[in-house]
């Protein structure tokens, strides 16, 4: 898949208008030491316009180029494969637009603003899985980057043995280091050039690629089942992979940005890249038997003149990735709990994946690694996506700050309930998984109703239904009495 935290207290009151930092007058190249507490007013700075670039430049790689590979090998047509792309990816980076909303009302990360569904405790659960995905990601983003820089090096002539491939290694993770650890700031802007950049490549890519395509081929209307299957991978890879960080990039704006255009730059900005690029893929399938190989099976259709400018652009943009994914990382592991400083985290996680990257360059089948990843990832994302935004619609999206931090408020607050938990999220969030379980057909597993169905896949969309309902049945009314209490704190 695409293969994608603060300082004073919440609980402190603010003076009355403070007065507002001048966009771009934080510096860009320092670390950024701010957690996961609530960014003061004094600091939001810039319009929704800013998530629309960085969105752009995640997801502006020649992973999402894959993605499209991918559906083509199917079996459908390219004129299928694009309408199910179109389709996948509209569903999918809704919910990332949707998960953007609570950033400017509330000041703080995604899984933060989660503990008003989980409790303060609860939370912590889907907050390491989060982490664990994440990791995930990185280290499939950074094998793909040393793969390409070995390509490079062989392009150059250069025998590219076991010492090599630890230079390799060791420099990837060293330039993966900079961006993640100077912070938002470096981040937002860094990614916003990145986005031109990536997407004059790709156009030049495109305009050697789809004189080779056929487009021609039409045949028969795909099954329901390679739908289904086509709709859960590319609606999991794309917008829902993302969801789960919507707010941590979202939270420097203003607290008066308007809704719908926070919605429209986040949902945008990775819907028009992902499409633009996925359709691509599916040309480039069209034209080669091995186009869901990044490194050396899309070369093949490509000029040779082409192929270094095209290995430099899937190491930059692979590298474009892995810095968002790292910077909500340290976020997510922030909101476990664990007493880390965020930047610190980025070593914890360049650690992770440099032993990862190692086992894979020198032993491990990577693709089917991440393939198999990536088809039960979607069990605890989507339920969890569905239980975030239905409390968020239950209390018409007001929040009270201070009580997603019980210990620096000095009080528990009113989403402690038991202990710290609120059942009725954890309990949705199980069923949705079970129901996720159940509909799932992936190399790995194959849920009985699924296998009943002729392999029939609905695990996104059953398990994100099962537990948007269960959390609106069970908390519907504690939620909405919390929410009128909130405009009285």
């Amino acid at each position: 898949m695409a293969e994608a935290t603060r300082s004073a207290p919440p609980a402190s009151p603010e003076p009355a208008d403070p007065p507002k930092t001048p966009e771009g007058s934080a510096s860009v190249f320092t670390v950024e030491r701010r957690g996961i507490d609530a960014v003061p007013d004094a600091e939001r700075q810039g319009g929704p316009s800013r998530l629309f670039g960085l969105w752009a430049g995640t997801n502006t790689t020649v992973f999402t180029v894959v993605y499209g590979a991918l559906v083509v090998s199917f079996g459908l047509s390219f004129w299928y494969a694009v309408a199910l792309i179109v389709v996948g990816n509209i569903l999918g980076f809704a919910v990332t637009g949707l998960t953007s909303l609570q950033g400017p009302r509330t000041g703080t990360s995604t899984h933060s603003v989660s503990r008003a569904a989980f409790g303060p405790r609860g939370g912590k659960l889907p907050a390491l899985l989060s982490w664990v995905m994440l990791v995930g990601f990185e280290a499939g983003g950074m094998v793909l980057i040393v793969l390409a820089g070995l390509a490079l090096l062989d392009q150059a002539g250069v025998t590219t043995g076991t010492p090599v491939k630890l230079l390799v290694i060791a420099v990837a993770a060293g330039l993966q280091m900079l961006l993640p650890l100077s912070g938002y700031h470096l981040i937002m802007k860094v990614q916003k050039y990145f986005a031109w950049i990536f997407a004059a490549m790709f156009a030049v890519m495109a305009f050697l690629v789809v004189p080779k395509a056929d487009f021609g081929t039409h045949g028969d209307a795909p099954s329901l089942v390679t739908v289904s299957l086509v709709l859960a991978m590319v609606t999991a890879s794309g917008g829902l992979s993302w969801a789960d960080m919507g707010s941590d990039y979202s939270r420097y704006l203003p607290a008066d940005s308007a809704p719908r255009k926070v919605f429209a730059c986040a949902a945008l900005g990775g819907m028009v890249p992902n499409i633009l690029l996925q359709v691509l893929g599916a040309a480039v399938a069209t034209a080669t038997t091995n186009a869901a190989d990044p490194v050396s099976g899309l070369p093949e259709i490509l000029p040779g003149w082409f192929t270094t400018p095209y290995l430099l652009l899937a190491i930059v943009s692979l590298l474009a990735v892995n810095t968002t994914d790292m910077y909500s990382s340290g976020l997510n592991l922030l909101a476990v709990g664990i007493p880390i400083k965020r930047w610190m985290v980025v070593f914890v996680d360049l650690t992770l994946c440099t032993a990862i990257t190692l086992w894979a360059v020198f032993s491990a089948d990577f693709y089917t690694l991440l393939s198999n990843f990536l088809s039960l990832i979607v069990l605890w994302l989507g339920p969890w996506a569905a239980v975030y935004l239905t409390d968020w619609a239950l209390r018409r999206g007001r929040y009270h700050v201070p009580s997603l931090f019980p210990k620096e408020s000095g009080s528990e607050g009113i989403y402690w309930h038991k202990g710290g938990i609120r059942p009725a999220g954890l309990i949705a969030v199980l069923l949705g998984f079970a129901a996720a379980v159940l509909w799932v057909d992936s190399t790995v597993f194959t849920g009985p109703l699924s296998d009943a169905a002729g392999g029939l896949d609905l695990s996104v969309f059953a398990g994100a239904l099962v537990a948007g309902v269960t959390y609106w049945l069970l908390a519907r009314r504690t939620v909405r009495a919390e929410a009128e209490l909130t405009a009285t704190l």
